[in-house]
């Protein structure tokens, strides 16, 4: 029999009778990462009746996606580091809280500006929630295969989020209205929270004094803002130009000055000793720069098809569902998949598949398009091919932390994630708008998706060689 000496402190603790148990930690992650990814899909479909409710320019719908994407990004370490300090049962409730009910204010926004502001609330809401979700599954269960079966599901689960916002978000906007895109996470929230009283306890580092470094959290939050403006700006005014030059410059800046904070805070964010980590920063790194691309398969897609094919919001809805089908059939077979090769090599097939969807769809997409030619082929590769390479990088991510900084490291790998997310949009939107033609221009944006892709499995080879359990 293992005795609880020989399984180590962390273990151990995960182990009490007050500690959540394994299943309530899995359901519970799913069901918050659930949530937060569908927002961001649901809105995709509304965005065409978003423009014309409130008569919205292609600048002023990029930010109601960004808002919620920046504010995410910005505090997902704050939100990671008081889950570590304060319990992840209250810091997810909290961050539940404002989530629902700044989607109340978005569905309600007489204008744009109202909306983006609510829209910027709801991502300071899941900022709060996504960093519990994976540090609950990365604090409950130890390194190896139930890990990585846990991580898959987690990955799947908050990826099929992506499909089924297109679909409730295509049915809500044909039906009902666009606002209820957003008014419908009210019951949804109250839902969940049930779950959260229920299911969670409220674990949490034990013998530190609770303080949160909320200069960093502005810092970070404002560099990765005017990073973003900065490269929107060179849209219009060029790289070289004082108007993207000056918000490219302050950012880096505010970066700059992030990390010298971190360095000489008592509690900082990011203990920057985690860098130290090879798996950590490298399986981070490929993480930002692999999902600059894969943010457009949604949002480029969802304006192809009701744009440039005339579908309906539902039809789009429907037509996204097996691009959620093969990312989670590749999240499925990951683990097994890891358990017989290097995960490197997993993860750079994956990329590979990926980088070769993105080229395919960027030939294939034009005016004339249709489902079958169009979208489905090249759309389920891709998405297959995501869905084996991000499990592998995940687990990359958070090896080697101890479960006291599992939401510090939750909230480096969502943060990795949603910075990438939201510089490849813009990056992406961009190069779509050199194009007159808006079947060219989002053909371009997937031609460009793709040489990023390529770029982000070449930094797979510097990922250390996984441990055999």
């Amino acid at each position: 029999m293992t005795t609880t000496q020989e399984r180590g402190p962390d273990q151990a603790a995960r182990s009490s009778a007050g500690s959540t148990p394994a299943w309530a930690a899995l359901v519970a992650a799913s069901v918050g990462q659930f949530l937060v990814v569908l927002d961001i899909s649901v809105v995709n479909v509304a965005l065409p009746g978003i423009r014309s409710g409130l008569d919205l320019g292609a600048t002023g719908l990029q930010w109601v996606v960004n808002a919620y994407s920046l504010t995410f990004a910005g505090f997902l370490l704050l939100g990671g580091r008081a889950a570590d300090l304060f319990g992840r049962k209250l810091i997810f409730l909290i961050g539940l809280g404002i989530f629902t009910l700044a989607s109340l204010a978005g569905g309600l926004a007489p204008d744009g500006g109202m909306l983006i502001a609510a829209r910027a609330a709801q991502g300071l809401g899941a900022a709060i929630i996504a960093p519990v979700t994976l540090s609950m599954i990365t604090a409950t269960f130890p390194a190896g295969p139930a890990r990585t079966k846990a991580i898959a599901l987690w990955t799947a689960v908050g990826t099929a989020g992506g499909a089924t916002g297109g679909l409730v978000g295509g049915v809500l906007t044909d039906y009902l209205s666009w606002r209820w895109v957003l008014l419908i996470n009210v019951p949804v929230g109250a839902i969940v929270a049930v779950v959260a009283l229920l299911w969670l306890r409220n674990e949490r580092e034990a013998g530190v004094r609770p303080r949160l470094d909320l200069p960093g959290a502005v810092l970070v939050t404002a560099g990765v803002a005017l990073l973003d403006f900065g490269i929107g700006r060179t849209e219009s005014h060029g790289w070289g130009s004082a108007q993207s030059l000056l918000p490219l410059v302050g950012g880096l800046v505010a970066l700059a000055a992030f990390v010298l904070v971190e360095s000489r805070t008592a509690e900082p964010l990011v203990p920057l000793r985690l860098f130290r980590l090879r798996s950590v920063a490298v399986g981070n790194l490929t993480t930002l720069v692999s999902m600059m691309a894969g943010f457009a398969l949604w949002y480029f897609l969802s304006l192809y098809m009701q744009n440039v094919l005339h579908y309906s919001a539902v039809r789009t809805g429907l037509s996204f569902l097996p691009h959620t089908a093969g990312i989670i059939i590749g999240s499925k077979l990951a683990p097994g998949l890891m358990a017989r090769i290097d995960a490197r090599i997993l993860a750079a097939t994956g990329g590979l598949m990926t980088a070769a969807g993105f080229f395919w769809q960027s030939a294939v997409l034009n005016e004339n398009g249709t489902f079958l030619g169009s979208i489905l082929g090249p759309g389920f590769v891709m998405a297959l091919g995501f869905g084996l390479l991000m499990t592998p990088l995940v687990e990359a991510s958070t090896t080697g932390a101890s479960s006291s900084e599992a939401g510090a490291v939750a909230g480096i790998v969502n943060t990795s994630r949603t910075i990438g997310g939201a510089i490849g949009l813009t990056i992406l939107a961009s190069a779509a708008a050199r194009s007159s033609n808006l079947a060219d221009g989002y053909a371009t944006a997937f031609l460009v998706a793709a040489v990023i892709t390529a770029v982000g499995t070449a930094l797979v080879a510097l990922l250390p060689r996984p441990q055999r359990s």
